[in-house]
């Protein structure tokens, strides 16, 4: 039976689900936020895995989306996402086959750190004959992935751009260590400090008769101050049209959109609650979710199946059968958990997407 008509709360839980009008909204604000700072915006869908929403995001004035696997693009482009990045590193003969066999369905680019990779990958392009769009990422703090800015980065670029197959587009970089910085005015500084790492590079690369198409560079979390450094062409914040918690965090100004509905099947304690939404689909990893009107939590924690909230003082007043509105703590980890969204609007389920994205880590 289609699920799509019933009231939210007919609906059995755990379950994921989003609220449409502040998901339209957030969308909405981003969009013109990027418009504003004339940069394009292509948001990262490894927290978001909806087609649906990416479509959504591209009405809305995104150039496309940026992915962290192969897998997750192929889904994409699947659903008719034309313009792709992969930020990440695609690595193996069987892996750059894929990519170069993708490239005939869709514009896709990635990223590279390597030469060895570089070689590989121009090899399954002409295998393919198509041409693979490549960005040569740079460290600029993160200590992940990324060649060192500079003359490293100028000598992978050089290489990349004089390899058959490939089409040099240009550099990336992920500013995320900065996030963890509280204050505001420290952050800001930080994060122009790594990112003028990426625009002395890109300078290189220009004195260099290089093309630099693409700088590509800022999540959710930077985006406010990434977006007005003039290097910056693109954006890849994604995970802010949800706003969980973690984004609040961070500092993002949309609004919290993405819920688990829960129910309490135990209150074993005056100051225990147990919920049905558990470690499974409802993690904590990061970042607790937040329960919608529920005051004076002391503690949290999650089980397998289990979630416990210890109270401040006992409360009777919270019954065995009672239902509550968690907000997700972190998307990225919470999202793939789940099979489907659904898509609420003035508390009736108007649409239920299947999560297309989950399980594409390869």
């Amino acid at each position: 039976m289609s699920e799509v008509g019933l009231e939210k709360t007919e609906l059995d839980t755990p379950v994921l689900w989003v609220d449409l009008d502040q998901l339209e909204d957030n969308v909405g604000i981003l969009a013109h936020f990027f418009k504003k700072a004339s940069v394009n915006w292509r948001p990262h869908v490894k927290g978001i895995k909806v087609p649906a929403i990416a479509h959504m995001a591209v009405a809305a004035g995104a150039i496309g989306v940026t992915c962290a696997k192969l897998s997750e693009a192929e889904v994409m482009a699947a659903a008719g996402i034309r313009d792709i990045l992969i930020a990440n590193q695609i690595v193996g003969q069987k892996k750059s086959a894929r990519l170069a066999n993708l490239r005939r369905y869709a514009d896709v680019k990635v990223a590279v750190d390597s030469a060895s990779n570089v070689v590989e990958l121009g090899q399954a392009a002409r295998a393919k004959g198509v041409e693979l769009g490549v960005v040569v990422e740079l460290d600029i703090g993160m200590q992940r992935a990324g060649v060192v800015p500079g003359r490293p980065a100028l000598q992978l670029s050089r290489i990349v751009h004089e390899t058959p197959g490939l089409r040099y587009l240009g550099l990336m970089a992920w500013e995320g260590h900065t996030r963890a910085i509280d204050d505001l005015a420290q952050r800001r500084r930080e994060i122009e400090k790594a990112v003028g790492l990426l625009a002395e590079t890109a300078a290189l690369c220009h004195e260099a008769g290089l093309p630099i198409i693409l700088v590509s560079a800022g999540g959710t979390g930077t985006f406010y101050t990434t977006a007005f450094q003039p290097v910056i062409t693109e954006i890849q914040a994604g995970g802010a049209v949800f706003c969980d918690v973690a984004c609040q965090k961070w500092g993002v100004e949309t609004k919290p959109c993405l819920f688990v509905r829960t129910t309490v099947t135990s209150r074993p304690a005056p100051e225990r609650i147990v919920f049905d939404a558990g470690f499974k689909s409802l993690p904590m990893w990061t970042v607790w979710p937040e329960p919608i009107g529920l005051s004076g939590v002391k503690s949290m924690r999650m089980s397998a199946e289990h979630g416990k909230v210890v109270l401040e003082e006992p409360d009777d007043s919270v019954k065995v059968g009672d239902v509550f509105d968690f907000v997700v703590g972190y998307g990225d980890a919470t999202v793939v958990l789940h099979e489907r969204l659904y898509g609420i609007r003035d508390g009736v389920v108007e649409v239920v997407w299947p999560i297309h994205g989950r399980g594409k880590i390869r």
